[in-house]
């Protein structure tokens, strides 16, 4: 663990304090104006990120899945009971983001052009926004890890 201190414009520190927590696993940001008030300084304690666990394979992310037909029938009994997808849990993003990552999967497998790629990339976006992550990766990747430790713990 170590500590930083930067001295900015104030306007700059929210970005920087930004920079900092995607670089590192920050604590708390301690802020004092400088001594001629005109810059603020932070003060953050820090460490190095750990290294991420390797994304699982779709096949080792989807191994205890149900079938593509049973999982289209529950998503869609799922929105059919909150209309609008008002309220709708991360267990419904999850699972719909990992129905339309297997469509994709699918259709690339057998060469078939479809949009299943780009709505399994926007499922999987809903997802992470929905998590507020701030991982730096392939949406889909994101999922199929998410999906194979909330598969795990069912």
């Amino acid at each position: 663990m170590f500590e930083i201190r930067i001295i900015c414009d104030p306007a700059d520190a929210d970005r920087v304090t930004t920079a900092l927590s995607g670089a590192f696993a920050t604590g708390t940001v301690r802020t004092d104006p400088t001594r001629d008030g005109e810059r603020t300084r932070l003060y953050v304690t820090a460490d190095h990120r750990p290294e991420p666990e390797p994304w699982p394979t779709p096949e080792e992310a989807y191994t205890l899945a149900p079938s593509i037909v049973s999982e289209i029938g529950w998503t869609a009994r799922a929105a059919a009971d909150r209309p609008f997808y008002d309220g709708l849990n991360r267990e419904f993003w999850l699972r719909k983001a990992a129905l339309l990552d297997r469509i994709a999967l699918s259709d690339e497998a057998d060469s078939v052009t479809s949009d299943a790629a780009d709505l399994a990339t926007r499922a999987a976006q809903r997802l992470m926004d929905l998590d507020s992550t701030a991982v730096i990766c392939d949406a889909r990747h994101y999922v199929r890890q998410q999906y194979a430790q909330w598969a795990q713990n069912q």
